[in-house]
């Protein structure tokens, strides 16, 4: 990981970092008596679960990890019990089908808040959230209520990305910054912790994304409970095995649900309720 943790900065603004890298030694992270959940949403990841919580595992020894698996035919769900079976640090939701990112998220998020964790490190299954990142991430949970693998603050990136998906990203960002307000330069990666006590106050019930727009949707119910926002800048990899889940309605849907939630928004017509259950 090059360079020292960058956090929050004004949009558009340039994000300073360090000259010479920071000792992973020197981070100020949570108190080793926090208690920490990793979740990752699958379908058909079977390939990549075991060596993805094996490298979570070796940055992040004290921390659970929670699969929540939409009943994939290809045996991941099954993988996951056995490993549960061997490992305590392991637990796993299973879901009838294929119900969606947002909901496996929201499940998620529904099981830190039951069980007591203090915070909620969230990711994909496919790597393209690389585990070298999660001790930044931690580490800026000790100043941050949400920290956030950026790839559009300065030393953050991609690799690999289809051009098509790179220029959808960049508009959507631009977009929830104009209309949502909020000082982040990466709004729609799902590459984040939380700290659970704000989940509790950000009214997830009323959550009406199910799609690729809950990142956005949800980010901004936190920032309304008055969140410190944070990003460390990433470098985000297109997927090592298995097939995108990405597809262009699903993007098309999104942004359409993006642009009412924003409008609504930007003209002081969302309506934000009390903290309800998911």
């Amino acid at each position: 990981m090059q360079g020292a943790p960058a956090f929050l900065a004004p949009a558009g603004s340039p994000v300073s970092l360090n000259s010479t890298p920071a000792p992973l030694a020197t981070f100020r992270t949570p108190a080793p008596a926090a208690r920490l959940l990793v979740s990752i949403a699958t379908y058909n990841e079977r390939e990549n679960l075991p060596k993805l919580i094996e490298e979570i595992h070796q940055y992040l020894p004290h921390a659970d990890v929670l699969v929540v698996d939409d009943n994939s035919p290809d045996g991941t769900g099954k993988y996951v019990d056995e490993l549960a079976a061997r490992d305590s640090r392991v637990r796993a939701i299973h879901r009838p089908g294929k119900l969606g990112l947002g909901t496996a998220t929201l499940a998620a998020m529904q099981y830190a808040m039951d069980h007591g964790y203090d915070f909620l490190q969230n990711m994909d299954a496919d790597f393209s959230h690389p585990t070298r990142f999660l001790p930044g991430l931690q580490a800026g949970m000790a100043d941050h209520d949400v920290m956030i693998g950026s790839r559009y603050v300065r030393g953050g990136g991609t690799e690999n990305w289809p051009l098509f998906r790179l220029v959808i990203s960049r508009t959507v960002n631009g977009l929830v910054r104009f209309l949502f307000r909020m000082p982040v330069n990466d709004a729609s990666g799902a590459y984040r912790c939380y700290r659970v006590a704000n989940l509790r106050l950000a009214n997830l019930g009323e959550t009406k994304s199910r799609g690729y727009s809950f990142q956005q949707e949800v980010l901004f119910r936190i920032h309304r409970t008055n969140a410190r926002l944070g990003e460390l800048p990433i470098i985000f990899e297109n997927r090592r095995h298995g097939k995108s889940k990405v597809n262009s309605k699903e993007a098309l849907r999104s942004i359409a649900m993006i642009l009412s939630l924003g409008v609504q928004n930007f003209f002081g017509t969302e309506r934000m309720v009390g903290p309800q259950r998911v």
